[in-house]
């Protein structure tokens, strides 16, 4: 009977723990199911945050370009003319444009012309490509500038801007007295003109980020023009070349001794004229 006792109170003892370890873990799953949702929420809020990113990542950049070229070519006004064309083609146009005779004084003697063209900054690298036809080029560069955080930062200043000259209109609109109407208005002049300046710069970035600038420069090529020897022509060629030539060292020498003459001559006539001067009164 004891022994039946001492069973019966093991026996709820086990039932009882068993009880107790059965509630601890449906407590510890019921909390654990409240974490998941959680930390799928903040999952989610994660993702929304990395979608936000990559949005913003994604975002068109906005880039300035510009690129310079040195073409070597056979004749730099023609050139001009097709490197204007490959401009015009692209969508683009020529804001600049100079050019050099050959022998053009205090220049090189070798004909050039220097080119500024717009190019849509899509089709830069095609242009780029196409010079290979219009000439030899010698020298190409380009150079990118990232001015995203620049246009951010106008649109949200001409953004403000407007709000503020919104306002400043609903304030003229319910001025009650005159002081109040001048100041808004003075308010609203400043705002205004602040605001055509930046709307300004911004239009201007906006151009420059559509449309790249290349500079292009032609340069004639200096291949050594060959005269035949023979004949009257190539005769007469060379005689004039030596007489030119000899004339020039003439020239040169001469300017050389000049100086000279000037300190010593002058001082010998003198001693001269002494001399015979004194000879004809001895005499």
């Amino acid at each position: 009977m004891r022994r039946l006792r001492w069973f019966l109170a093991l026996l709820c003892g086990v039932l009882l723990l068993a009880g107790c370890t059965s509630g601890s873990e449906d407590a510890s799953d019921e909390s654990g199911g409240g974490g998941v949702p959680a930390q799928d929420a903040g999952g989610d809020g994660a993702e929304g945050e990395g979608a936000g990113a990559d949005d913003g990542g994604g975002e068109d950049r906005q880039v300035v370009t510009t690129a310079d070229a040195t073409v070597v070519v056979d004749d730099p006004a023609a050139a001009a003319d097709e490197v204007a064309a490959l401009a015009e083609r692209a969508g683009g146009r020529v804001d600049q444009r100079n050019g050099q005779a050959a022998g053009a004084e205090g220049t090189d003697s070798r004909p050039s012309a220097w080119l500024t063209v717009r190019i849509p900054a899509d089709q830069l690298s095609t242009v780029l490509d196409q010079l290979e036809a219009v000439g030899e080029v010698r020298q190409l560069s380009q150079d990118s500038t990232d001015v995203t955080s620049t246009t951010r930062d106008l649109d949200a200043r001409i953004t403000a801007l407007r709000t503020s000259v919104d306002r400043l209109l609903g304030i003229m609109a319910d001025a009650d007295d005159s002081t109040a109407l001048i100041a808004a208005e003075s308010a609203i002049s400043e705002r205004q003109a602040e605001l055509e300046s930046l709307q300004s710069e911004r239009a201007h970035l906006a151009d420059q980020v559509a449309m790249s600038t290349l500079r292009v420069e032609l340069v004639a090529r200096d291949d050594p023009v060959v005269v035949n020897a023979g004949g009257f022509v190539g005769g007469l060629r060379t005689g004039w070349d030596a007489l030119v030539t000899a004339l020039d060292g003439l020239l040169v020498g001469l300017g050389v001794l000049l100086p000279w003459l000037v300190v010593i001559g002058v001082p010998a006539a003198a001693v001269l004229w002494f001399a015979r001067r004194r000879r004809r009164t001895a005499g």
